[in-house]
């Protein structure tokens, strides 16, 4: 990656081997090295998540390959959901290339057909862009976000139209959930802006490890 790693109060570039996942933060005791300001846990905390994310799916005994490009997937949404938490927006720079990369990596990897694929990148997308048209079109509001549509076409582009609409049903439920308990913690007030993707990428996390045993167990 380019530029490196910088400290963000002191500018200070990163030596590699203070870089190391998880290690480096204990290592260093939690602060940098140049000005000694103390590292935010969230670090070592997002390192950790990934690696546990990284270690899970490859119990699952997919192929290597499968396994890779899940890995791959597992750290895109991990980097999505903080933004979307902190900045309510999820970066066009991780979402718009992967809408052209999926269906080629459906070619290489055959996770899912690449006919799948282009199928997942038009229901995830057309689905969710029709709901928050609707939305906008009856509320004369903004009520989802537009990267809300493109995260849902790159679930679908790379995990298929079933991942794509079991992410966004087990999203809602659980936003749904998380929504009505701040409303009550806040005593009704709905003056609150909830970012979407983190449970999106819920679901479709869900679907990666256990989707279509998911599906199967609820039609059955």
């Amino acid at each position: 990656m380019w530029p490196g790693s910088r400290c963000p109060a002191c500018h200070s570039a990163i030596r590699w081997h203070d870089n190391l996942p998880v290690l480096s933060y204990l290592a260093l005791g939690g602060r940098c090295r140049d000005c000694d300001t103390r590292i935010p846990l969230r670090y070592p905390a997002v390192e950790l998540l990934t690696g546990i994310a990284f270690a899970v799916i490859w119990s699952r005994g997919f192929a290597p390959e499968v396994a890779s490009l899940y890995c791959v997937l597992a750290a895109c949404y991990i980097v999505i959901s903080f933004i979307d938490i902190d900045h309510k927006i999820i970066p066009d720079l991780i979402t718009i290339p992967s809408l052209w990369v999926a269906p080629l990596v459906a070619l290489v990897i055959n996770q899912i057909s690449f006919k799948e694929s282009l199928i997942g990148i038009a229901v995830g997308g057309g689905v969710l862009w029709g709901i928050a048209a609707g939305y906008e079109r009856l509320r004369k509001q903004e009520g989802m976000g537009f990267g809300d549509v493109k995260l849902l076409a790159m679930v679908g582009g790379f995990q298929g139209w079933e991942a794509s609409l079991f992410a966004l049903i087990i999203g809602s439920i659980l936003g749904t959930v998380v929504g009505v308990s701040l409303m009550v913690a806040r005593r009704g007030r709905l003056d609150m802006e909830i970012p979407f993707g983190p449970f999106i990428i819920a679901g479709a996390v869900l679907h990666m490890l256990g989707g279509p045993a998911i599906i199967s167990w609820y039609l059955g």
